[in-house]
């Protein structure tokens, strides 16, 4: 993809981020695992070739939790609101950033959806839905 900048915070505001790297991966997981630890139903991740990483605000408020069983699997997350923070490996040459807690558009797109056979089945399966800009009209 391509090297890019990326900033971002918790919903409270207290944990703020910046980093750059050069963005590898951009995918919605349905694997059970993105499902239960986003709380919907995927996760919307950029994955990147870190170059840089620097908490701007509020480091001391963030947690990390390791699935004992997993090999990788772990969230990082504000103390404070539960919003999901970026990971970074433990040789800190990859961090994997919920494009939720982006404050801009990342300026790429998610390429593929992943683990799909895992997606649940009251997730989105790509029909046409309607959509509206705010809440849909009172019926």
């Amino acid at each position: 993809m391509s090297d890019i900048t990326l900033s971002g915070s918790c919903l409270c505001g207290s944990v703020a981020y910046e980093l750059q790297g050069d963005a590898r991966r951009f995918f919605h997981c349905h694997c059970e695992r993105c499902r239960k630890s986003s709380g919907g139903a995927h996760a919307s991740n950029i994955i990147l070739k870190l170059h840089g990483f620097t908490w701007t605000a509020g480091e001391s408020l963030t947690r990390r939790y390791k699935v004992p069983e997993a090999e990788r699997f772990a969230v990082v997350f504000c103390s404070e609101c539960g919003s999901p923070l970026p990971r970074v490996s433990p040789d800190g040459q990859i961090a994997v950033v919920p494009a939720g807690s982006l404050d801009h558009e990342p300026g790429i797109e998610p390429q593929a959806r992943i683990f799909a056979d895992s997606r649940a089945d009251w997730s989105c399966d790509g029909s046409e839905i309607p959509t509206h800009a705010t809440y849909p009209p009172q019926s």
